[in-house]
């Protein structure tokens, strides 16, 4: 019995030092999948910011919106939530890029802290994503109960929101009313001890134009033309996703549930987003 003890301790303790984060590599296909091979998203990339300097910004407001991966039209962040050859899910680039290529740099507190101050660790990283528990059997021959580690992570189709910071300016020098995501904050679902949805946790900020880079070289699925060679950031550059505000600029610094609930929190959404229009609108005479 006690050796048992011990080599199940041998066999933790070798686990948690070869947990590193891995990924089951798709193989890659005998023949190319498709009647000819696809190239140019692989050598994309991110198309630079225009110069921008601070005497050039003559107005600005900073924004923070919620994307729902539920709603249809930002399926494309969302599916699919098991990685195929050629697409994988918004969380899924992320974190590969963060624990696999290091080219993506995850940051810390994200429900308090979203400017980009505590960067984490692989192993921190680690240690936010997947959780140890162990898992006890019976020995069908000898009736032992034995003790085994399991890991748990959490998964792609957990990932049901997303938190996006940009900033909205007017540049003089180009004469145009633009955006910029700041950086980009996955919410993963909370649950009950009964495994009710209670509501969504943030996980970690990445810093935007950072991975910028990456999400370049990501295809993702176009409806009606799979020939169409979009990738993510074509979706966040034309702003092909669904979105509503949950918070702006105040001198308060608090979000709009903190102030109006249900439908007028609603409204509150829709004025934010509605000044910003109005105010160019006004800037120019017709």
């Amino acid at each position: 019995m006690k050796k048992v003890k011990i080599l199940l301790v041998l066999f933790f303790v070798v686990m948690i030092a070869k947990d590193n984060y891995s990924q089951d590599v798709l193989k890659a296909p005998k023949y190319p999948d498709g009647v000819y091979i696809k190239e140019n998203t692989r050598t994309r990339r991110a198309i630079p910011y225009p110069t921008l300097r601070e005497a050039d910004v003559m107005w600005s407001k900073r924004v923070w919106r919620v994307i729902d991966l539920r709603e249809k039209m930002n399926f494309p962040l969302y599916y699919p939530d098991e990685p195929i050859l050629d697409r994988k899910s918004l969380y899924q680039v992320i974190l590969d890029g963060a624990l696999l290529n290091g080219n993506i740099t995850l940051f810390a507190n994200p429900a308090f802290d979203d400017e980009f101050r505590m960067d984490m660790t692989k192993s921190e990283v680690e240690a936010l994503i997947f959780k140890w528990d162990t898992l006890q059997s019976e020995d069908a021959v000898t009736g032992v109960m034995t003790s085994a580690p399991t890991k748990d992570a959490i998964e792609s189709f957990e990932i049901q929101q997303y938190w996006v910071k940009e900033d909205w300016f007017f540049d003089k020098q180009r004469s145009v009313l633009d955006v910029r995501i700041i950086g980009i904050c996955p919410l993963t679902v909370k649950k009950s001890e009964a495994g009710d949805i209670i509501g969504v946790t943030p996980l970690f900020w990445i810093y935007f134009p950072e991975a910028r880079p990456v999400f370049a070289n990501q295809e993702v699925y176009m409806r009606h033309n799979d020939a169409e060679r979009r990738t993510l950031e074509d979706i966040f550059w034309k702003r092909m996703f669904s979105s509503y505000v949950r918070k702006e600029t105040n001198v308060y610094n608090r979000a709009i549930v903190e102030y109006k609930t249900g439908l007028d929190a609603l409204l509150e959404a829709d004025r934010v987003k509605n000044d910003i229009f109005i105010w160019e609108h006004d800037l120019f005479h017709f």
